[in-house]
């Protein structure tokens, strides 16, 4: 009898030990969250749904061993007013980063380049708040503008980066100019409108854009 006992308190113990140790193990880290803040460069305007921004730059991260979930925040025809509208209440306690890429359509409505800085200013103001990494996408404005107007827009990415400590990647269309050499192969990139970038033209804008991800991702991975 006194045996018996012996044998059950032993496996009753090795049982418990068992079950705190698998309680003691650590858990498997969740993949990042990334709030990809945008319009519809970032939403994927006129492509399947695979051949756009997000899941064409998810897919490259992928490749390249990074386990993260973007999130698409593009909303097509969005200002630099409607991403500060909505920037609060889209980092959820999920979001670990945030890409920002806003200001063309602000552009091309000619809106004051001092409006669309406030607005930005105030997006980033938001997530360094949170204490959430971000990288800051920039845009040129063209020629046609004004030479005023084209200075005071083009200075608004990398003094905002600066002034808030982000990453910065000074202009969304790198990619696309870096790799075409005649006004041709450029308009062979882009969607009929000759504003969005068709799918092989995204593949080029992550191709550049991507290390930059990296790098936001390794600042999200130390907080």
């Amino acid at each position: 009898m006194a045996r018996s006992l012996t044998y059950g308190g032993f496996a009753l113990l090795s049982k418990a030990a068992a079950c705190l140790t698998f309680l003691a193990a650590p858990l498997p880290a969740s993949a990042l969250e990334i709030l990809a803040l945008g319009d519809s460069l970032t939403q994927g305007y006129g492509l399947p749904a695979p051949d756009g921004l997000v899941p064409q730059l998810q897919g490259w991260l992928a490749e390249h061993g990074h386990e993260v979930t973007i999130v698409n925040g593009g909303v097509s025809g969005d200002t630099t007013a409607g991403g500060l509208s909505r920037v609060a209440w889209s980092l959820t306690p999920e979001i670990d980063a945030m890409i920002v890429t806003l200001g063309g359509n602000d552009m091309l409505r000619g809106i004051d380049p001092a409006t669309a800085r406030g607005n930005l200013d105030g997006i980033l103001g938001e997530a360094q708040a949170r204490n959430l990494p971000v990288l800051l996408v920039g845009m040129t404005a063209p020629g046609n503008y004004g030479p005023d107007y084209k200075a005071q827009f083009d200075a608004i990415y990398p003094e905002l980066s600066e002034a808030h400590g982000t990453l910065l990647f000074a202009d969304f269309f790198t990619g696309l100019r870096e790799g075409a050499t005649s006004p041709a192969e450029l308009s062979a990139l882009m969607q009929d409108d000759g504003i969005h970038p068709n799918a092989e033209g995204v593949k080029r804008v992550v191709a550049t854009l991507g290390p930059s991800v990296e790098a936001l991702i390794a600042q999200a991975e130390d907080r």
